[in-house]
């Protein structure tokens, strides 16, 4: 599965407008993208986006909890 270019933008960018106070899941980050129209597949593939942009260090980081839920460090 390719990450499509963008992809973390947009996702980035419809968490930094919810003023999100806390670590999210991907399954409450795909709720949030539905609300503001953008279709992604399913929270698998928003933590799959998420999942490797965080092994660049690209401003996103795993709390590795149950459910693994995702803080974003530079929006």
């Amino acid at each position: 599965m390719r990450i499509r270019r963008g992809e973390f933008d947009q996702i980035r960018c419809i968490v930094a407008e919810s003023d999100a106070d806390e670590p999210l899941t991907a399954k409450e980050i795909l709720a949030l993208l539905e609300a503001n129209g953008e279709e992604f597949d399913s929270a698998h593939r928003v933590a799959t986006v998420l999942g490797r942009e965080a092994q660049r260090d690209a401003g996103v980081e795993v709390v590795r909890d149950q459910p693994y839920r995702y803080r974003f460090t530079n929006c």
